[in-house]
């Protein structure tokens, strides 16, 4: 994130969470303008009902953010906490306590332990820096990922930067969602006018935000401005203002959509567009009503377009507001494809069910009432959101110092899940214990945090239900992005001279490696990472190619020292390749994960290949298939179905399966813990491939 001019943050751990950050500072070297939207809930945080009443306001200097404890429903000491602190913050820092804001987030009900708190002010001012990191994770409650964002433009002739770190996840609605927002700009900006601009960016973004219809009482956006940027400061309507304006409101549509993305529980992101509506009011009202609607939502996790429960809350909204608004001659849209228009229309339902299985999902309703439209953002409702808010404040316990933990023993839940859960993980562990599942790991689940940190707990959860795991990975857009730098790719393919391996090399057996060995290892798994060139583990030759110079250092496997692998698994590691190879040459290839990871299946005759990649499954143009032999596969392929790299995992499925491994997976690695549901669950959520 690109911090604007004058700001510095910073987080630690106070002690109001067991483990992770939980207090957050954000501070400016020079006083700024500072404005604030806040929860339309009655039952206000004592933060909010301090800063709300002093906003838009000159002067301000510093924010003070905690997480784990919403100091919500706390009465008169509540009240009193944030003053406290407000006034202790201002000394440490040498400004004025009046030139503090405070937020909070977490657990309503508790009273805030400002001893706690108070304790790691002067560290937080010491660990003060010019990056976002540290604060944007001390502020996150069920997230699942610190969120930064920013903007750069041009006011005035100055360049100006906006940035924000954010939370969001669980009880979210609109005016506003569960949201703690912190927008900091280097823009010269009247306090009247920033106020005028937020309210018009949260209105057309939060505002539209909605994953469980709870709306919270902590809910607070600020935004401070302190006018580092040196352009003339905004104070009228002008074309300044509006692109300063503009800038702010895209921003904080992406935070939103972010926000919906993550939460809890949430497996897609939901996003709904309503046109044709009377009103823009009406067009949001209805947007936001399908985006959370319980049947829809559920509808969107279990993949199923069901477009009845659409119209179904459009005409139930419509009805209860009194909005002259008629369903029955509507037009929807999900994913693209027309379902209905003034009465249903065909499609083919398993090609929209994979299409729905995408990590987003966008449904489209155009009525005929007038010239309106709005978009609302959600999620699916899954299983894991119930998990996670059924047994929310049962899990809490009071500690001694005032601050609260989570005890998240099994013995907490409920009898019938803990049953379910158990028979259900036992019966995997005996028909899974000693077999091997070589996963080939890529895509967009190297990028995301959240898919990385999803994917590592799988692996973690194979290994203790007795599987030994094997991971090949590719080089996902980091090296895509090294490469183009130095430009070393030619309309997209990538050129393997000397000079291009050794960046592949580097980067593939270096920083890629490097820090999924070590997400693995944090969470317990013993991981040791390995370029197919130690232990001559892997031996390559050249691969002919049209280009010899371009395909210098292309090579194809030629064999796997499968004794060195068998010496690792025999003594618990969890072995993670890079796929390169040595040549008998001498020479290093480039060999492709794809290819690498059948080769290894093939030569430990493991029982499972998984592929994660981009997709939701095998596809046939658009159509999933759940299940193929490895005979239809190949009919399929000589028939040209598949392109690119489609193709290239057809062909390894098929080259994996003749080579004695007995399952090859092919899943989506953009949906948390596909991994898990595919090898745990009946039917699975991908492409399986048998003999």
């Amino acid at each position: 994130m690109r911090v604007p001019l004058g700001f510095s943050f910073s987080g630690l751990h106070a002690g109001l969470k067991p483990k992770r950050k939980d207090v957050a500072l954000v501070y400016s070297d020079t006083p700024c303008a500072a404005a604030g939207c806040f929860t339309a809930n009655k039952a206000r945080a004592a933060p909010v009902q301090d800063a709300e009443g002093r906003l838009p306001a000159d002067g301000i200097r510093a924010v003070l953010v905690n997480s784990g404890n919403a100091n919500a429903l706390t009465g008169a000491a509540g009240l009193e906490a944030v003053r406290t602190l407000r006034e202790e913050l201002g000394r440490v820092l040498g400004v004025p306590g009046a030139a503090v804001l405070c937020a909070s987030t977490g657990v309503i009900g508790h009273p805030l332990p400002v001893p706690m708190l108070r304790a790691v002010l002067a560290p937080l001012k010491d660990a003060l820096r010019p990056e976002g990191d540290a604060a944007a994770e001390a502020i996150m409650t069920t997230d699942t990922r610190p969120k930064q964002v920013w903007r750069s433009l041009s006011v005035e002739g100055r360049e100006v930067t906006v940035s924000a770190i954010f939370k969001g996840s669980g009880m979210m609605h609109p005016s506003l969602a569960t949201v703690i927002a912190l927008i900091t700009t280097d823009c010269a900006i009247a306090p009247a006018a920033l106020a005028r601009a937020l309210r018009e960016a949260v209105s057309a973004s939060f505002n539209s935000l909605t994953v469980d219809g709870d709306m919270s009482p902590n809910d607070t956006v600020y935004a401070l401005a302190n006018g580092r940027a040196g352009n003339p400061v905004l104070s009228e309507p002008g074309p300044a203002l509006e692109a300063f304006t503009a800038t702010l409101a895209e921003m904080c549509q992406d935070m939103a959509r972010e926000i919906a993305a993550d939460g809890e529980g949430a497996t897609k992101l939901l996003e709904v567009e309503v046109t044709g509506a009377p009103s823009q009011a009406i067009a949001q009202d209805l947007a936001r009503a399908v985006a959370g609607s319980t049947l829809v939502k559920a509808a969107v996790f279990g993949a199923d377009p069901n477009w009845g429960r659409v119209l179904a809350t459009v005409g139930a909204r419509a009805g209860t507001q009194g909005y002259a608004v008629d369903p029955y001659p509507a037009r929807v849209i999900i994913q693209g494809i027309r379902v209905y228009e003034g009465e249903p229309k065909p499609y083919e339902t398993d090609h929209l069910k994979a299409r729905m299985r995408e990590p987003e999902v966008r449904i489209e309703v155009h009525l005929t009432s007038g010239e309106a439209s709005a978009v609302a953002w959600g999620c699916d409702l899954s299983y894991d959101y119930v998990k996670i808010n059924a047994d929310y404040t049962s899990l809490i316990v009071s500690k001694p110092d005032g601050g609260v933990g989570t005890d998240n023993r099994l013995a907490n839940y409920s009898p019938a899940f803990k049953t379910t859960l158990l028979v259900e993980s036992l019966s995997y562990i005996s028909r899974f214990r000693g077999k091997r599942c070589v996963i080939r790991y890529g895509g967009a689940a190297m990028v995301k945090e959240s898919l990385k940190q999803a994917f590592c707990r799988d692996i973690e959860l194979l290994r203790a239900a007795g599987l030994q795991p094997i991971i090949v990975h590719g080089g996902g857009p980091e090296l895509t992005r090294t490469l183009d730098k130095l430009g070393l790719r030619q309309e997209g393919a990538l050129i393997t001279d000397a000079t291009g391996l050794k960046v592949v090399e580097m980067v593939l057996s270096g920083s890629v490696n490097s820090e999924l060995v070590t997400l693995l290892n944090n969470m317990g798994d013993r991981a040791v990472g390995l370029s197919g060139k130690d232990g001559a583990m892997i031996r390559a030759r050249r691969m002919a190619g049209d280009d010899a110079h371009s395909q210098e250092h292309v090579g194809e496997v030629t064999r796997i020292n499968s004794e060195f692998l068998e010496m690792l698994l025999g003594q618990g590691y969890v072995p993670v390749i890079s796929p390169v190879g040595l040549g008998e040459d001498g020479l290093t290839y480039d060999l492709g994960s794809d290819a690498v990871a059948a080769e290894v299946a093939k030569a430990l005759k493991a029982h499972k290949l998984v592929y994660l990649h981009d997709a939701p499954g095998i596809l046939e143009g658009e159509e999933l298939f759940s299940e193929l032999t490895a005979t239809q596969l190949q009919k399929r392929l000589e028939s040209g179905a598949f392109t690119g790299s489609m193709r290239t995992r057809a062909r390894m499925a098929i080259k994996a399966i003749g080579g004695g491994v007995e399952r090859v997976h092919v899943i989506d690695g953009r949906v948390p813990h596909s991994l898990i549901a595919e090898l745990f669950t009946d039917k699975g959520v991908g492409t399986l491939v048998t003999a």
